[in-house]
């Protein structure tokens, strides 16, 4: 649990704080970032929820944060559920979208998703290992895949392939990471999962980066590491500060999305970001005029 005594001292007065421990994964701000926001070191509050639903907004990312380095009085946590999450994000005709919650540390905070789909359900990345989550998504309907969009963000993934017997896809150059995963894509070709749902490969941030599109129109885009939204600059970041393997290949593999029809990015790292219709290609179009300045 977080301590009173290493509250930051950039957070906002008042009952909620982040502490010393932040690994600076970004989780609260994604969730709620009303109340919490970045510095170049750690999070912070920035400024103190107002009100019940203000509060439970901020209890979300508290839950969240895979250090627990969010504090809050007794009075608020004393009666908490955990029985939160997945949160519903948004409907599309392929699928119902929810948000995991339950980040690891092992993954840096990084977000998963569950698509919900007569197709069968799909979780993007790996959350911790949850029982309330587990329970939920059984309540859902369970899994029948699992996509690890790249080696960082495999957390507990083994945990979650027992759970519901289902089959784990990665890309053959990260395949190290999960060693146990049951499908392998190779090369750069892409991979239809089902009707609806299909992996790009888009290696740069790392060699096996892949990417999952869902949907024919107003596509929702589950980015991995390769792309997000910067909410200050209002862009599409590909970030060379962050690229871990090739950064010539990473402004290759952007210029393969421009084309599609994005309706939702939904990344591992930084925030969501809903499009209007075409303005993925301006935007992702202006992502590669400004990378050589990189991100």
């Amino acid at each position: 649990m977080a301590r009173i005594q290493n509250r930051l001292k950039n957070n906002s007065p008042g009952p909620f704080f982040v502490d010393s421990s932040c690994i600076d994964c970004g989780s609260c701000w994604q969730i709620d970032p009303e109340h919490f926001a970045p510095t170049e070191k750690n999070s912070y509050v920035h400024t103190q929820p107002n009100g019940q639903l203000e509060v439970q907004k901020a209890l979300l990312a508290l839950i969240d944060c895979p250090v627990a380095a969010i504090g809050a009085p007794k009075n608020f946590t004393s009666n908490l559920s955990t029985d939160v999450f997945p949160i519903l994000v948004t409907k599309h005709f392929a699928g119902d979208i929810y948000y995991c919650g339950w980040s690891s540390h092992r993954s840096f905070g990084a977000s998963s998703w569950l698509i919900v789909s007569p197709e069968g359900n799909v979780l993007i990345d790996s959350p911790r290992q949850s029982a309330p989550l587990a329970r939920r998504i059984k309540e859902l309907g369970g899994l029948k895949q699992i996509v690890l969009t790249h080696r960082d963000d495999v957390a507990d993934h083994a945990y979650w392939a027992k759970s519901f017997n289902c089959i784990r896809w990665i890309h053959h150059d990260d395949a190290e990471a999960a060693p146990g995963a049951e499908k392998k894509v190779m090369g750069l070709d892409m991979i239809p999962l089902s009707k609806s749902l299909k992996l790009i490969p888009t290696p740069g941030h790392t060699k096996g980066s892949m990417v999952a599109v869902l949907g024919q129109k107003k596509q929702i885009l589950f980015s991995g590491d390769h792309l997000w939204w910067n909410i200050e600059k209002s862009i599409v970041v590909a970030s060379k500060n962050y690229c871990w393997w090739n950064w010539d290949e990473q402004l290759k593999s952007v210029k393969r999305l421009v084309e599609l029809d994005i309706g939702w990015l939904l990344p591992g790292h930084g925030y969501a970001h809903q499009f209007m219709p075409g303005e993925w290609k301006e935007a992702l179009v202006q992502t590669l005029q400004h990378s050589g300045k990189g991100c």
